[in-house]
């Protein structure tokens, strides 16, 4: 079905995303639905494309997704092949380098970043959600971490500091270790998303915000965005995301060793 936002003519279609663009407004829709649009390599690569090419007119980013759901996190069986073609971890540590700059693209995007978020967002659909500036969901969305659960760190895009900027260590602790779902309007409690409205006026939302920012000067309204930015970004110092990709391959090789390991003896 047609809306304001989804249903505006294609820019590009690329392997995993379709863009749309109406003046200073564009549109990133990631485009695997089949899939429940997981997180591969590929939909980072065309992701970074995009951002890195985005125009410079460009005043507001709407991050998007095609299906019932917004994301249903990483593709965990790329982890198996990157082991595969390399049992060091390299193949891991370069894709959480993708993860890292396309989180911090959307959070430094000197447009505003508005997440359009419906069904489920898991682990990197989470954490490609809290890049953006704004975040609207549907009033059915449910968002989960169970990275620990399937035995990973939560370290991926940079997801546990903004977390912890966002919503409080004391919550993201509980979050993170038990990997329990919840709700849209837990999310919005914790600041997780700003707004919740039934899923039909999803694009009614986001218009209700692109609406006024389309209007503000571009030099003032890029000037308060990196403000804005700087003022809530966690500092490099404290900042221990800049590991995540060598956490990440460290524990995924320890296990796949484990299991190697494991299966040899058995």
């Amino acid at each position: 079905m047609s809306t304001p936002l989804t249903g505006l003519p294609a820019d590009r279609t690329l392997k995993t995303l379709r863009t749309h663009r109406q003046g200073p407004l564009l549109t990133v829709e990631l485009n695997v639905p089949e899939q429940g649009n997981v997180v591969t390599d590929t939909m980072l690569d065309d992701l970074l494309t995009v951002l890195d090419e985005q125009d410079p007119a460009v005043r507001v980013v709407v991050l998007a997704a095609a299906g019932d759901d917004f994301c249903l996190g990483g593709d965990r069986g790329e982890f198996a092949e990157h082991l595969v073609h390399d049992p060091t971890g390299g193949g891991i540590r370069a894709s959480g380098v993708r993860a890292r700059r396309v989180c911090d693209a959307l959070t430094s995007n000197p447009a505003v970043t508005i997440a359009r978020v419906q069904g489920k967002a898991i682990g990197a659909g989470l954490a490609l959600a809290l890049a953006c500036d704004l975040r609207v969901g549907a009033d059915t969305a449910t968002f989960r971490l169970p990275e620990l659960a399937l035995g990973l760190p939560t370290a991926w895009g940079g997801l546990l500091p903004r977390l912890v900027n966002e919503v409080g260590a004391a919550r993201v602790r509980e979050l993170v270790l038990t990997g329990r779902a919840f709700d849209a309007q837990e999310a919005h409690h914790l600041s997780i998303l700003q707004n919740v409205v039934p899923e039909d006026a999803l694009d009614a939302a986001v218009t209700a915000w692109a609406k006024p920012v389309l209007r503000r000067p571009p030099a003032a309204l890029r000037v308060t965005k990196t403000l804005l930015s700087a003022l809530t970004a966690p500092t490099r110092l404290a900042d221990a995301s800049v590991l995540d990709p060598e956490l990440m391959a460290a524990v995924v090789t320890e296990l796949h060793h484990a299991s190697a390991g494991s299966r040899r003896s058995g």
